[in-house]
């Protein structure tokens, strides 16, 4: 693996010339680990809402657990670009702290970017933290943090109206200086005709192999979360199995008195036993 820090310009240069990979991380663990095998770009996802904390919305979650686990992710990392995730309060409740809040990620937490949902105002808030000289990747298509104004957690584009809508929100997002943009949910054709159109990198996730790059929640990938599987992910592993048994294994011999054995144990010498005994 090439242990060179990954830039925006890498990502952009890579367009056309190679597939782009990006996986969420909130911790020291799994961000090691994620970038241990090479990949390219690591996202510190508002996803952290649903699959560490338990929360039933990406709403939930604000600067303070953003910074908390951005700063956890960058500690680990020598080689992918890091992505801060901006969350729903950052940037849509007051777009006037956009740029501070954005400003937060990179200065704070050690983030090499930020991500940003479309949302009414997006352009608007684009501009500011572009001029403010951080790099932002876009977002369009199923945008999780406003799906109750999108008609829900569904595949977006679906029609010629809707379809041109995402190609304008991409095209606005590339002119105003997105390095790239993650499509969400969005029909294959859709994607393949954004991809072509636009120069700067598309990242799918459930739209179609036609993107520049895909994108993966970590749990989702590795088996960790089984509240829901949305139909674009793929279980590489199933580890909570191999996890539930390892924990009933450990459970068992705690009650049996075989753990900790003798090789787990620390010992004191005979000749100070005798002496504290006396």
């Amino acid at each position: 693996m090439d242990t060179k820090k990954i830039t925006v310009d890498d990502i952009r240069n890579a367009k056309g010339k190679r597939k782009l990979t990006m996986l969420t991380a909130y911790d020291f663990p799994l961000a090691s680990l994620v970038d241990k095998a090479g990949i390219d770009m690591i996202l510190v996802g508002d996803s952290v809402a649903n699959v560490v904390l338990g929360l039933d919305s990406t709403t939930k979650v604000g600067m303070s657990e953003m910074i908390h686990h951005a700063k956890a992710v960058t500690r680990a990392v020598k080689h992918a670009l890091v992505i801060g995730d901006m969350p729903y309060d950052s940037y849509q409740v007051n777009p006037s702290e956009s740029v501070k809040n954005a400003e937060r990620f990179i200065k704070e937490a050690g983030c090499d970017v930020v991500k940003l949902e479309w949302f009414d105002k997006c352009l608007e808030v684009t501009e500011q933290i572009v001029k403010a000289q951080i790099p932002v990747m876009g977002h369009i298509g199923l945008t999780p943090q406003t799906a109750d104004k999108i008609g829900g957690f569904k595949v977006q584009g679906k029609d010629a109206e809707a379809a041109r809508r995402l190609i304008d929100q991409a095209s606005n997002l590339e002119r105003l200086g997105c390095f790239g943009i993650v499509l969400e949910c969005v029909p294959d054709k859709i994607a393949q005709m954004i991809t072509q159109k636009l120069t700067i990198p598309t990242i799918g996730i459930g739209a179609g192999v036609a993107c520049d790059g895909q994108v993966l929640v970590i749990h989702d990938l590795l088996g960790l979360f089984e509240r829901f599987t949305p139909k674009f992910v793929k279980k590489y592993i199933n580890l909570s199995d191999g996890i539930l048994k390892a924990i009933k294994e450990y459970k068992q011999e705690v009650e049996d008195g075989s753990f900790p054995a003798k090789e787990h144990t620390f010992s004191i010498k005979q000749d100070e036993l005798n002496k504290l005994e006396k």
